[in-house]
């Protein structure tokens, strides 16, 4: 059961990251285009802004994705000192502490959405655009990115509880050169 919840978990994050991925293909080809009109001297406007919005997005939506793929930056030196053991709970330990950082900027990015939602705030640019619109976007991926790590917190404690340390591993360890070259 636990498998199974964390590789839906891992599906899900597979499948944002490819609507992540068309996202960010779609607007690099929006800003060549604009840059190409302009030396027609022609412009969509508003390419520079756009692409700081989606970036923004991407960025707070990648990060879930990279989660269950084990992407992100560990440093192992201790790590790789201990037993199975000795690293399962090293693994839990950092992917706690992670869980805890995400949810404290996921909570503390609604007050940003909530002032722009209540005062009905607009960028002050040539769009003029509602700036509740890029920053649900930002915040939604922050609060999945803490979802997903709470869950993988979650399941991983089941498993280190378990004695299941390479079903941990595979969940919540980290990924050196060694590893990575295999």
């Amino acid at each position: 059961m636990i498998e199974v919840l964390a590789a839906a978990l891992r599906r899900i994050n597979s499948g944002l990251a490819l609507a992540v991925g068309i996202v960010l293909l779609a607007t690099a080809g929006f800003v060549v285009a604009d840059i190409t009109l302009r030396q027609f001297s022609h412009s969509f406007g508003g390419s520079d802004e756009i692409s700081g919005y989606v970036m923004a997005g991407v960025a707070s939506w990648g990060l879930s994705y990279a989660l269950t793929e084990l992407a992100h930056v560990r440093i192992d030196l201790i790590r790789l000192k201990l037993q199975t053991r000795g690293r399962a709970m090293m693994d839990l330990f950092a992917m706690t502490v992670s869980a805890a950082a995400v949810s404290v900027i996921a909570y503390q990015a609604w007050p940003v959405l909530e002032k722009s939602l209540l005062r009905g705030s607009r960028a002050n640019t040539p769009l003029e655009t509602p700036l509740w619109i890029p920053q649900a976007i930002w915040f939604s991926g922050w609060v999945w990115f803490a979802v997903s790590s709470c869950l993988v917190v979650l399941l991983a404690l089941v498993m280190v509880m378990r004695a299941d340390y390479p079903a941990a591993d595979a969940l919540i360890g980290a990924r050196g050169e060694v590893e990575e070259a295999k």
